[in-house]
This record gives structure tokens, sequence and C-alpha cells, in this order.
């Protein structure tokens, strides 16, 4: 399949994925209050469910910070951060490897100088790339789905993803949880 169709075919899937949900009344269920319901609720399932949730919210364009900020209000900074690291992490290998499982490596395929120029310094440090890339942009969708069709090795993909996570986590946990003391949320 050419590598535009492959493309296409991403962002059909994608779309479809969004009005299933929308349709269903389901993406109304992300949300700070639903999310700290459902950790409080039972922390084994609850936690769980958390992780379904971010996996799917990844996947239909929802931002991880909800995530992070209903796990640091319901468990605190530390065990929040914890939950959402482990969250997010599972979240991105399972969007890279859905993404790559239908639009494979589109974005190696396509002949553009701008994109090439990119994957040659995705290929030359992806790791290091990989890591900036998840301090700057954490659990981003449209970067998850760039680099699950970029080609990248799926093991470098990891490594980078896990060893990039834990900075901005650490840091939103921070902000939230002095958020939620000034305004006396906690």
């Amino acid at each position: 399949m050419r590598p535009y169709k492959k493309i296409l075919t991403v962002f059909l899937f994608l779309s479809l994925l969004l009005a299933i949900f929308q349709l269903s009344g389901l993406r109304e269920h992300f949300n700070l209050a639903f999310l700290q319901q459902k950790i409080t609720e039972n922390q084994f399932s609850g936690l769980l469910i958390f992780i379904v949730l971010f996996s799917l919210g990844n996947l239909i364009q929802i931002p991880g910070w909800i995530f992070l900020a209903a796990a640091v209000l319901t468990l605190g900074k530390t065990w929040g951060g914890v939950a959402t690291y482990v969250a997010a992490s599972l979240s991105c290998i399972i969007t890279f490897l859905t993404i790559r499982m239908v639009g494979g490596d589109a974005l190696r395929q396509v002949k553009n100088k701008l994109a090439v120029r990119l994957l040659t310094k995705l290929d030359a440090r992806p790791i290091a790339s990989i890591v900036l890339l998840r301090i700057l942009f954490q659990t981003v969708p449209a970067l998850n789905y760039a680099l699950a069709m970029s080609g990248v090795k799926f093991r470098n993909y990891l490594i980078g993803t896990l060893l990039g996570l834990p900075l901005p986590i650490i840091v939103y946990c921070w902000f939230f949880d002095y958020l939620a003391k000034s305004l006396k949320i906690v």
C-alpha cells in the first residue's frame, strides 16, 4: 500500500474510533471527576480502568495531563506520579503498536525532503531523540502516531519513552500538587 494510503487509513481508523467514543457517550467519561471516582472506588480495579482509559484516550486525542491531574489529586503526587508513569508508558506502547499495525512505516516511505531529513536525524540517535521528544511533548498522541509510522525500532521507542517520561511527569506532579494545595482542593 502506498504511504499516503497508509496515512489515510490511520486517519480514518482514528476518526472512526473517535466517532464511536463520541456517539456512544464514552468520551464524556474522560474527565477529572470520573477518573478520580474510578481510582477512589477500588484502587486496584480503579487503576486498571485508569490505565485502559489513558490508553484509549491517547488514541482519541485526550490530553494526558487530565489523567495525571486525576491521579495526583486522588493518590497524591508520589503515588499519582507512579500510576501516571505506568499508565502513560503502557498507553504509548499500545498506541505505537496499534498505529504501527494500521499504518506500518508510512512516514519512512514518504518522499519528502523534510521527512527524509527528520528521519535521518531520528535514525542517527533514535533513543536520545525520543527521550528529548518525550520531555518536550510527553504523551501527545500525534507524536506517538508519527513515531509509530517513522519505522523506528520498537526497542528504541520503548527505551526512549521510558527514559523520557519521568522528568515531565515529576514536574507536572509538583505543579498539580502545588495547585491543589493552593486552591485547597486536597
